[in-house]
C-alpha cells in the first residue's frame, strides 16, 4: 500500500455527508453519503491509496464519516475537520420508495492540502458548483493539472443549484479543466434537454478531455475518445437499488485506467491516444462495478477480489 501523499495515489475533493433517511414523517436511518466520499472509498476498496479533502464538522456525525472512510482504507485530508457542522441530507421516502431531498450544507475550502502532487485529481457533485468552496475546487484542480490527471462527475443536484446557466457555466469549465469526465443522462438532460446526451458528450469532447463517458441506466453506456464512440450494454442482475451506481462507474473507470498506465500528467498523450478497443475494455470494467453495486442495498461499492471474481465469471461466461 502507498503512503498518504505519495505519487502513486488519487486525491478526491468534495462533499461528504449524512444522509437521512425518513418516511412517514419517522427517520429510519442515517448513513454516510456524498458523491466524492463513495468514489474515494470505491478507489480504496479496489485497492488504490486515497487521500480525500471535504468539508465536516468534528461532531458526532463528522467522527462517523471520519471513521466510515478510515475503515475503507482512505486518508481524510487533516484539513477536512473545520466545519462549524456536519453536512446532512434528508431523504424523504414516497410510497414507491422515490425520495425527496433536503439539503444542509456549507461549502468551503481554504489553502492546499498537505499532500504530495497526485497522480489523479478528482472532483465532482455539489463540491463542484456550490459557493463558495466550488471556487476553491477549481483553483486546487488548476495546481493539480501540471501532475495529474484530472476526472470529474457533474452528478447534477438541481435542488441546490440557485442559478441555472452559472452552474452549467461552471461544469463547462470543469469538463476544459478534465482529462477524463463521466455524467449520467439524467445530467445530460439538466444540461440541455433538447439535445441527445451524444451531441452533448460530443461538444464536451472537444473542450480538452480525452475520455467522456455517460452512463444511460439500463440502456448501459457509451464514451467517446479521439478514436471514435464505444458503447457498452447494461450488465443483468437483479436491482436492489440504484444508490452509488454511478460513482461506482466513476471508481471503476479511473481504476481500470489506472491499470493501464494511462494516469498522470506524463501520460497525457497516451491517455489521449487511448483505442477504441482498450476504452470498451475500461467501460466494461466500470460498468461491472456499477452493476454488483446495484445488486446491493446502498452504496456498497465492490472490493477488487469481488470485482475480478464477478469478472473472470463474465469471461468464462
Amino acid at each position: 500500500m502507498t503512503e498518504p501523499g505519495s505519487p502513486q495515489r488519487a486525491l478526491v475533493i468534495g462533499e461528504a455527508l449524512i444522509d437521512i433517511v425518513a418516511r412517514e414523517g419517522r427517520v429510519i436511518g442515517e448513513y454516510v453519503g456524498g458523491s466524492p466520499l463513495n468514489v474515494a472509498v470505491g478507489l480504496a476498496r479496489l485497492g488504490r491509496g486515497v487521500d480525500f479533502l471535504t468539508h465536516i464538522g468534528d461532531d458526532p456525525r463528522g467522527q462517523r464519516i471520519a471513521e466510515y472512510v478510515k475503515h475503507s482504507g482512505v486518508q481524510l485530508v487533516s484539513e477536512s475537520m473545520t466545519a462549524q457542522r456536519t453536512p446532512t441530507a434528508l431523504a424523504t421516502l414516497d410510497a414507491d420508495g422515490s425520495a425527496q431531498y433536503e439539503f444542509d450544507i456549507e461549502w468551503r475550502l481554504t489553502g492546499t492540502p498537505e499532500v504530495s502532487p497526485p497522480l489523479v485529481a478528482h472532483t465532482g457533485s455539489i463540491g463542484a458548483v456550490l459557493e463558495p468552496g466550488c471556487r476553491a475546487v477549481a483553483a486546487l484542480l488548476d495546481t493539480y493539472h501540471p501532475a495529474a490527471t484530472v476526472t470529474f462527475d457533474p452528478n447534477v443536484r438541481a435542488v441546490l443549484i440557485e442559478d441555472d446557466d452559472t452552474a452549467r457555466g461552471r461544469i463547462d469549465r470543469l469538463v476544459e479543466r478534465s482529462d477524463v469526465v463521466k455524467a449520467s443522462d439524467e445530467d445530460m438532460r439538466w444540461i440541455d434537454p433538447s439535445l441527445a446526451p451524444e451531441q452533448i458528450a460530443q461538444t464536451w469532447l472537444g473542450l480538452g478531455p480525452s475520455i467522456v463517458a455517460v452512463t444511460m441506466g439500463d440502456r448501459g453506456a457509451f464514451a467517446l475518445c479521439a478514436a471514435g464512440m464505444v458503447r457498452v450494454p447494461a450488465l443483468q442482475v437483479e436491482v436492489v437499488d440504484t444508490v452509488g451506481a454511478g460513482d461506482a462507474f466513476m471508481s471503476g473507470l479511473i481504476d481500470a485506467l489506472w491499470s493501464l498506465g494511462l494516469l498522470g500528467a506524463q501520460r497525457r498523450r497516451d491517455l489521449a491516444a487511448i483505442t477504441a478497443e482498450a476504452l470498451t475494455g475500461v467501460v466494461q470494467t466500470a460498468a461491472l462495478s456499477s452493476a454488483l453495486t446495484v445488486a446491493r442495498a446502498g452504496a456498497d461499492l465492490p472490493d477488487r477480489d469481488t470485482r475480478d471474481a464477478a469478472l473472470q465469471s463474465a469471461i468464462l461466461g
